[in-house]
């Protein structure tokens, strides 16, 4: 590691896992990123949130190789730059990605879906060939309890709920042991009892490692973040707790002048 790179890495909140600097996106004429920074420490739970179109989901495909920034860098603790790798080297380097919608297959039970991530160790839809096993390991085992999913191992993953599918998704990325977890609005449609579920499911993964979140909901960041990064056309506007973000007055402007309803309200409040 370098040492300007180790000096960034630390920090009094502790040791940093990630390291995204001076990001900027552009995709034609529309630039949709601009000079971002973002630093993610050991056992962040940290929520990314602002307007549509603020840039959120394209910082995460940044993280994850899905787009590659016109400029600036994104490193790892021991000094890996991602933006050179392709994405399933990036998966290996430690950086799992949730999209919004469930990857899951469908046609398979819960037990697979959790063996083929197990055993692939890289993104499931990537893998040809599906293997069967009769037997969980102990790491499913944990995962599958974690999940909530342990009575529900020999249903047919289309058969379960939103939620259910959701939490699927989320023990499969587990399987494959990543550092970093990126999350795009993962209680999106949930009931309110799945999306209680679901915080107190992330709260348990960030013991481990470092997860970040993009969400809408702002009572689910309020009663579930550590931290909140607030993006407005595509740069930072505000970082800090919850308390701190919704004190401050930029946000407050931000929010009631693009989105004046009842969730942008409660934001500021």
């Amino acid at each position: 590691m370098s040492k300007s790179l180790g000096k960034n890495l630390k920090s009094t909140e502790g040791s940093a896992v990630l390291l995204a600097e001076d990001i900027t996106v552009a995709f034609g004429g529309f630039v949709a990123v601009k000079g971002m920074n973002l630093k993610l420490h050991e056992h962040d739970l940290h929520f990314l949130i602002g307007p549509n179109g603020a840039g959120k989901t394209t910082m995460l495909d940044v993280i994850c190789g899905k787009t590659k920034p016109m400029s600036g860098s994104v490193k790892m603790a021991d000094g890996t730059e991602l933006t050179r790798l392709k994405e399933h080297q990036i998966v290996r380097k430690g950086v799992g990605r949730k999209f919004q919608a469930p990857s899951i297959f469908a046609g398979l039970t819960v037990q697979e879906n959790l063996t083929l991530a197990a055993e692939t160790r890289r993104s499931p839809l990537q893998t040809i060939g599906i293997r069967r096993y009769g037997k969980m390991s102990v790491a499913m085992e944990h995962i599958s309890l974690q999940i909530g999913l342990q009575d529900r191992i020999n249903a047919r993953a289309g058969a379960l709920s939103h939620g259910e599918k959701q939490w699927l998704e989320i023990g499969m990325l587990l399987l494959q042991e990543p550092r970093v977890l990126l999350l795009d609005e993962p209680a999106a449609g949930m009931t309110d009892e799945e999306t209680h579920k679901t915080g107190r499911l992330l709260q348990e993964i960030a013991r481990e490692r470092s997860v970040v979140v993009v969400e809408h909901d702002m009572e689910f960041v309020r009663e579930f973040a550590a931290k909140v990064t607030v993006m407005h056309e595509g740069k930072l506007l505000k970082e800090g707790t919850m308390a701190e973000v919704q004190a401050d007055p930029k946000v407050a402007e931000v929010y009631l002048g693009k989105r004046r309803d009842d969730h942008a309200v409660a934001a500021t409040n």
